[in-house]
C-alpha cells in the first residue's frame, strides 16, 4: 500500500510538476486522485476500480464539516468531545480512517501536539492549513498496510457503507496488529433510518422511508449501512477487549425543548440538507427500486425529503452509536479472534 501524502499545496504542485515527474507513475495517480470522476453533477474518488458510493467534493465537504460540528455540541459536556477511548497522555502516534475533510484529525494534532496525527481517505480534504503534526494521506486502507511505527489510536467515523462485511473484519483486523499493545481503536456511526417517539413521523413521510430505501440499496450494491449494529460483534471478534457502547440521539431539527439537543437538532438539520443529494444521488440511480432511478426522479424525491425537513411538526431523529475498545496487553488473555 503506497501512502499518497497530501499537503495544503497539493493541488497546485500538479499542475507545476516538469515533464520528467509527470512521467512517474506517482505524478499520474495523483492527477487522477486530484480529477476524480464525475457523475450527475458530482465528483467521486478515483483510485479504485470498485466504486465508493458517497461523493469527494465541495458539497460533501461541507456536509463533512456540519456533521463534524454535529458530534461537538452533542458531546460538548465531556472533557473530550472528540473521543471516550481513553488513551495515554502522550500518544505518538494516531490514525484517523476515514478523515474526510480532515477537522477530527486537525482537532486532535492540536490537542496533542507532540503526536503525529495521521488522516487518511481515498481522495485528499480541501485543506488550506493543518498542524505541523498533522498528515493527510490518499489511500485504500483494505491493502496492506506499511507504516512502520504502531499506533497508540485509531479512530474511524461516519464510514457505514464503505466496504462489504469481509472488508470491515479486514480492516479491524489490520487495525488490531497495527496497534501497540494496550492501545485502543474507537468507532461512531449513525443509523441513517430516521424515527420519531411521538407518531408526528407518519408512515407515508418520505423520511420515514428513507433509511430503509438505502439500506436496501445499499444491499444490492455489496455494502451495508448497518455498521452500526454489527461493529461492536466485529471489533470484538478481532481480538479486542475492555468494550464500551454508547448510543445516543441525535435529533433532526430544532423541535426539542432543551437547549442543547435544540442547538444539535439545528445542525443536524443543516447537515442533512448538505448531504442529501451526495448521500443519495449514486445509490438509487445505480440500486434504485424497483430499478435504477433517473437523475430527475432523485431530485423530485429530494424536493419532497426537503420539504419535510422544513415542519416543525416532525420530531424526528437518528440513533448514533460509538464504540471503543482496547488491544490486549502482552500475556492478557483474549478471546479468540476467529481468523
Amino acid at each position: 500500500m503506497e501512502h499518497i501524502p497530501v499537503d495544503p499545496d497539493f493541488y497546485l504542485e500538479i499542475g507545476a510538476n516538469t515533464a520528467l515527474d509527470f512521467q512517474s507513475e506517482t505524478t499520474s495517480l495523483a492527477s487522477s486522485i486530484a480529477k476524480g470522476r464525475f457523475e450527475n453533477g458530482r465528483r467521486y474518488q478515483a483510485t479504485k476500480d470498485e466504486e465508493y458510493w458517497g461523493p469527494s467534493d465541495e458539497k460533501q465537504f461541507e456536509a463533512f464539516e456540519i456533521g463534524h460540528m454535529v458530534f461537538l455540541v452533542l458531546d460538548h459536556y465531556q472533557d473530550n468531545p472528540l473521543f471516550r477511548a481513553p488513551i495515554k497522555n502522550l500518544p505518538k502516534h494516531i490514525l484517523d480512517i476515514g478523515t474526510g475533510q480532515g477537522s477530527w484529525a486537525i482537532d486532535v494534532a492540536d490537542m496533542y501536539p507532540s503526536a503525529t496525527v495521521r488522516g487518511v481517505d481515498l481522495f485528499p480534504p480541501p485543506v488550506t492549513w493543518m498542524p505541523p503534526n498533522c498528515i493527510f494521506e490518499v489511500d485504500d486502507v483494505l491493502r496492506e498496510w506499511t507504516w512502520r511505527e504502531p499506533f497508540d489510536f485509531i479512530h474511524i467515523r461516519l464510514m457505514y457503507g464503505a466496504f462489504a462485511p469481509e472488508g470491515w473484519d479486514q480492516l479491524y483486523k489490520q487495525a488490531y496488529a497495527a496497534l501497540e499493545p494496550g492501545a485502543w481503536i474507537e468507532q461512531m456511526e449513525f443509523d441513517v433510518r430516521v424515527r420519531s417517539d411521538d407518531m408526528t413521523l407518519k408512515e407515508e413521510h418520505q423520511l420515514s422511508k428513507w433509511g430503509n430505501i438505502f439500506i436496501r440499496c445499499a444491499e444490492r450494491a455489496g455494502r451495508s449501512l448497518n455498521i452500526h449494529e454489527t461493529m461492536r460483534n466485529s471489533i470484538e471478534k478481532a481480538g479486542f477487549v475492555e468494550i464500551h457502547e454508547k448510543k445516543s440521539r441525535v435529533p433532526l431539527g430544532a423541535w426539542p425543548r432543551d437547549k442543547l439537543l435544540k442547538e444539535t437538532g439545528r445542525l443536524q438539520w443543516a447537515h442533512w440538507n448538505a448531504a442529501l443529494e451526495g448521500w443519495a444521488m449514486w445509490l438509487l440511480t445505480h440500486f434504485g427500486e424497483p430499478i435504477p432511478w433517473t437523475t430527475e426522479e432523485v431530485q423530485v424525491f429530494l424536493a419532497k425529503v426537503r420539504q419535510e425537513l422544513k415542519d416543525p411538526h416532525i420530531h424526528g431523529y437518528n440513533w448514533i452509536n460509538r464504540v471503543w475498545a482496547r488491544k490486549p496487553t502482552e500475556g492478557e488473555s483474549s478471546k479468540e479472534r476467529g481468523y
